[in-house]
């Protein structure tokens, strides 16, 4: 087995160049915290003006006072409702008057809980669909109409989940929206390229965030559920990882990709998915017994 204990890794290093990202202005919803917060921090390092959205202000002030000090760069913290469409218009407008435009937005907003579904009530399903499919409809038809308006480029940068094209028990709700997202992202970047409109989507495995986490794994379910052994490189990403890909999918030097959705989870799903993956679990010494029994069976 390989030996990367010694060897200096670069994943919790930022990846592009400092001015990649250089007069650019993006729209991060959800971005007070988290990943959000992870992917923000990145954006700014990269020389981009950031807009960061929420429900919670005091969060989002004290998220922007504390990368502007950070990176010295300019951050816009707007309260916004991504499911209140005339929310998003406020959002935007302000954008528009603070920076003059926009150029990516990115859809990170999202609500999500693990529950039999049939405890769920009717409201908790909805919310989990208006926050995630609603709210991301909501800011992208906004901007987008805005871009087309005015006859300008944009990108939009979705982020998904693994279970967005398998399905996953227990957080259906959340399965059904990001599926919806996926649906729109592909549809659109055929749809709105001729307006030099991109859409692009990342799909995270486990990327631990302290509030997201708690809230899905209460009490010591994480301890019993450790996330690490079901990814085959058994360790769970760092938030500048996904930071790195996102920052290159909303660059220029994406440019060319489009409709497609970048998984970044070790190789999670795929470990869930093959049908006989199960067997990692089989002890060496079992694999030499049954290496011998196999040997016997076709030496007759």
């Amino acid at each position: 087995m390989l030996n990367f204990k010694n060897k200096k890794m670069k994943y919790t290093e930022g990846m592009l160049r400092e001015d990649a990202l250089k007069g650019k202005v993006i729209v991060v919803t959800g971005g007070g915290s988290g990943l959000g917060k992870a992917m923000t921090r990145y954006f700014l390092q990269l020389g981009a003006k950031v807009v960061i959205t929420s429900r919670n202000l005091e969060k989002l002030q004290n998220t922007a006072s504390e990368l502007e000090k950070e990176t010295g760069g300019e951050v816009l913290a707007v309260a916004c409702d991504v499911r209140n469409w005339d929310e998003v218009e406020v959002m935007k407008q302000a954008a528009l008057e603070a920076f003059g435009t926009i150029d990516v937005l990115l859809n990170n907003a999202a609500g999500n809980f693990i529950a039999p579904t049939e405890r769920l009530t009717h409201t908790a399903f909805d919310s989990i669909l208006d926050i995630v499919l609603k709210g991301t409809k909501n800011c992208t038809l906004s901007i987008g109409k805005y871009w087309i308006e005015h006859k300008k480029p944009g990108t939009v940068l979705n982020i998904v989940t693994t279970y967005s094209w398998t399905g996953s028990a227990y957080v259906v709700p959340s399965a059904c929206a990001k599926a919806g997202v996926l649906a729109m992202t592909r549809s659109l970047a055929v749809e709105w390229a001729k307006y030099g409109i991109r859409f692009n989507a990342i799909a995270p495995g486990p990327f631990p965030t302290k509030g997201a986490w708690e809230r899905l794994l209460p009490g010591d379910l994480a301890e019993q559920f450790d996330m690490k052994k079901k990814v085959p490189l058994r360790r769970v990403g760092e938030h500048q990882e996904l930071a790195n890909l996102a920052a290159y999918l909303v660059s220029d030097y994406s440019a060319y990709m489009n409709g497609e959705v970048v998984t970044i989870d070790g190789g999670e799903w795929l470990q869930g998915a093959g049908e006989f993956n199960m067997l990692e679990a089989i002890p060496q010494e079992m694999w030499d017994t049954l290496e011998k029994m196999i040997k016997a069976k076709k030496s007759k």
